[in-house]
C-alpha cells in the first residue's frame, strides 16, 4: 500500500508523466510565445490569477492521467485566450481597469512620512515595512520620496535622490492619496 505513493506500478506510468511534462511544456511556450512578454509579467491581480490557473493546470494535467495532455493544451489556450481578451479591454476601457485591478497605496510619502490610513488599508504593519525598506537599502527614512504598495501586492521603494516630489509626480498619478498629506 505505502509503494504506491514512491511508485506508480508500472514503468509506462512514469513514461507517460515524462512525455506528458514535454508536450504540456512545449504548448506552454507556444501560448506563451503568441501571448507575448506580458504572460507572466504579473502586472495586475488578473496577471497573477492567470499565472497561478495556469501552473496549477500543468501541475493536474502532467502528473495525473486525467484531464489528458489535449484537455489540459486546450484550457491553457483558453487561459491565455482570457488574458489577451482582458488585456485588450484594460487597454481601450479604462473601467475594466478599474474593475480587474487594485489601486496602489501609498504607505510612506515624501520625506519618509508615514501614512498610517494607507498602511492600515493595505494591512501594512510597520515591521513589514522596515522588512521591505531594508530589502531595498534604505538606511535614512527621510531619504525615502514614497513608498507604495502596489495592485499586485508588491512594494516599492522610490528613493529620493535629493529631488523635490513634484519632479515625479506623473509615476504617481494611480496612487491612492498621494496628494494627501
Amino acid at each position: 500500500m505505502w509503494t504506491e505513493w514512491f511508485y506508480p506500478g508500472s514503468a509506462s506510468a512514469l513514461l507517460w508523466v515524462v512525455v506528458g511534462s514535454l508536450a504540456m511544456y512545449l504548448v506552454l511556450l507556444g501560448f506563451a510565445r503568441l501571448a507575448g512578454v506580458r504572460s507572466f509579467a504579473e502586472m495586475s491581480a488578473f496577471d497573477i490569477a492567470v499565472t497561478i490557473a495556469v501552473g496549477s493546470l500543468l501541475a493536474t494535467t502532467v502528473a495525473t492521467p486525467s484531464p489528458s495532455v489535449l484537455q489540459g493544451a486546450v484550457a491553457l489556450g483558453t487561459l491565455f485566450a482570457v488574458q489577451l481578451g482582458a488585456s485588450w479591454l484594460r487597454i481601450r476601457y479604462p473601467r475594466v481597469t478599474e474593475a480587474t485591478d487594485n489601486t496602489p497605496i501609498l504607505l510612506v510619502g515624501p520625506g519618509g512620512r508615514l501614512k498610517p490610513k494607507g498602511m492600515q488599508r493595505a494591512r501594512v504593519t510597520e515591521s513589514d515595512l522596515r522588512s521591505q525598506l531594508r530589502a531595498h537599502n534604505v538606511l535614512d527614512l527621510s531619504e525615502v520620496q514614497a513608498v507604495v504598495i502596489e495592485g499586485t501586492g508588491k512594494i516599492n521603494v522610490v528613493h529620493g535622490h535629493g529631488r523635490d516630489a513634484v519632479e515625479g509626480r506623473w509615476v504617481f498619478e494611480d496612487v491612492r492619496d498621494y496628494d494627501v498629506d
